[in-house]
């Protein structure tokens, strides 16, 4: 706190009247000190507890293509404007069946909602369950860098361990052009 002392006494001398009184200045520093610790303390703490997390990405080894049932399989297409398209087993067979749909990244009757069914259908069909199930993730020239990261985000929060980035043929290309329109 700053501190100001001011002499105690007046004098009746004319000449000490006109002179400017001297004060003498004390200014103590501690809570400025405590301050500096305290902000020092703060900033060392936050950098180390927000270390960035990077999420772990596996790709399909190069060689021989794994064959995998239709039924385990679901290909999602992310198109324009946050719409996605989906379809279960191979596109001949899906289009065939009308084993396919149109949805979006919303949480109720989103991707997830999907992805969640299948998996049900999964445990029930399947003998290795939902554990079996393949998400093939194919990106259109239209999508956003954020649709990716949606459906990635998508495979972690509902426990989806087979999935992978696979390149977008011509034939669903279109597709995909055709049924978002």
């Amino acid at each position: 706190m700053a501190e100001l002392d001011i002499a105690a006494g007046k004098s009746r001398n004319k000449k000490s009247m006109y002179k400017q009184k001297k004060q003498s200045t004390k200014v103590d520093l501690t809570p400025m000190v405590d301050l500096g610790f305290l902000l020092i303390t703060f900033f060392m703490v936050t950098t180390a507890w927000t270390k960035p997390h990077a999420t772990n990405l596996n790709m399909p080894a190069k060689g021989d293509p794994t064959l995998i049932g239709d039924s385990a399989v679901i290909s999602v297409l992310a198109g324009k404007e946050n719409k996605i398209f989906y379809y279960n087993g191979a596109m001949d067979g899906a289009l065939k069946m009308g084993s396919f749909g149109i949805t979006n990244y919303s949480t109720q009757n989103g991707i997830g909602e999907i992805i969640r069914q299948k998996q049900l259908l999964m445990d029930k069909i399947h003998k290795g369950g939902r554990k079996e199930l393949m998400v093939l993730i194919k990106i259109s020239d239209e999508a956003d860098y954020k649709n990716v990261v949606g459906l990635l985000d998508e495979m972690l929060i509902n426990n989806v361990s087979r999935y992978a980035l696979v390149d977008i043929t011509s034939e669903e290309n279109k597709l995909l052009k055709e049924k978002l329109q």
